[in-house]
């Protein structure tokens, strides 16, 4: 009997390691709050870290070291001394490039619409079916953005499923009473970036993400001058893309993610090239154009 339930016990530990397909690194942080108890803010940070984590977000199997590594940096602004907190929440990925030490990062978003209840020692359930709660509900649209930013780097057009799920997400959290979920809260939150990347508007954009890695960033190891040139080659195609349309939050997201790493990919090149990428990144990211004037100078 005792040999039994060991075998159970080892069986359920291999189930929970292969949901694990995020590496999801989880800081709570509280500087605004005058309290000597941390203990809530650290009961936080472990369980939004074990849902993240525990959960199984992906279609695909994964093994340990193709799991997507991301940061979740949670920053406390406002709380009650119980269940209730108001905080703006950060949110990074990155993907390997292929035979290097590097990894490149997808996304870098900012939300600052995000309260939510949780009592400490709660386990936060989560449903594809409705709505249960805020704190569920953002983590794992930003889980499926994760994973559809991430797909799209490696298939053209391969994170589309991830995107729908997180749509859904959007969908079922139209009767919450909680900000970031509607289009008239902001030009800039989680309903226009669902919007955006489920958009056929923004589809270059999201072509651009999988020729930029697959086809430039990849090759880089074995042949730099190639990866790079094939990068260049590929910059115009930023020009078109539309970020004057209401809710323009991925073009938003994805120069925000990407502008230093274009700056460092050209920054050494010879003048030329540099020039070139200069007038095109700043005409596309104005925005960002005192970073790209670094490929100016010698």
């Amino acid at each position: 009997m005792r040999l039994f339930s060991i075998y159970i016990a080892l069986l359920l530990c291999g189930l929970t390691a292969s949901a694990q397909d995020l590496n999801a690194h989880v800081t709570v942080l509280a500087p605004k709050i005058q309290t000597t108890n941390k203990r809530a803010f650290q009961a936080l940070e472990t369980a939004m870290k074990d849902f993240l984590n525990g959960h199984k977000w992906l279609a695909d199997p994964v093994l340990p070291q193709e799991r997507i590594d991301c940061n979740f940096v949670l920053n406390i602004t406002a709380w009650d001394n119980g269940s209730n907190y108001s905080g703006e929440l950060q949110v990074q990925s990155s993907r390997p490039v292929f035979n290097s030490n590097y990894n490149s990062t997808l996304l870098s978003i900012n939300d600052k619409d995000f309260d939510f209840i949780y009592t400490e020692g709660q386990t936060i359930d989560y449903s594809n079916q409705n709505f249960q709660s805020n704190l569920s509900a953002v983590m794992a649209f930003y889980a499926y953005i994760i994973a559809g930013a991430d797909y799209d780097t490696f298939s053209r057009f391969g994170g589309s499923a991830y995107f729908n799920l997180a749509q859904n997400i959007v969908t079922n959290a139209q009767t919450s009473a909680y900000k970031g979920w509607k289009a008239f809260d902001s030009n800039t939150n989680r309903y226009w970036l669902a919007e955006n990347l489920n958009s056929k508007t923004y589809a270059s954009l999201r072509g651009f993400l999988y020729d930029y890695h697959r086809n430039g960033l990849d090759l880089m190891a074995d042949n730099a001058t190639k990866g790079r040139k094939a990068i260049l080659a590929l910059i115009p195609t930023l020009i078109q893309v539309d970020r004057q349309r209401l809710g323009a939050m991925f073009p938003l997201v994805f120069f925000t993610a990407k502008a230093d790493e274009l700056v460092s990919l050209f920054a050494h090149t010879d003048p030329q090239e540099r020039l070139e990428s200069y007038n095109t990144l700043s005409q596309a990211d104005p925005a960002n154009g005192i970073k790209y004037q670094q490929l100016l100078k010698n």
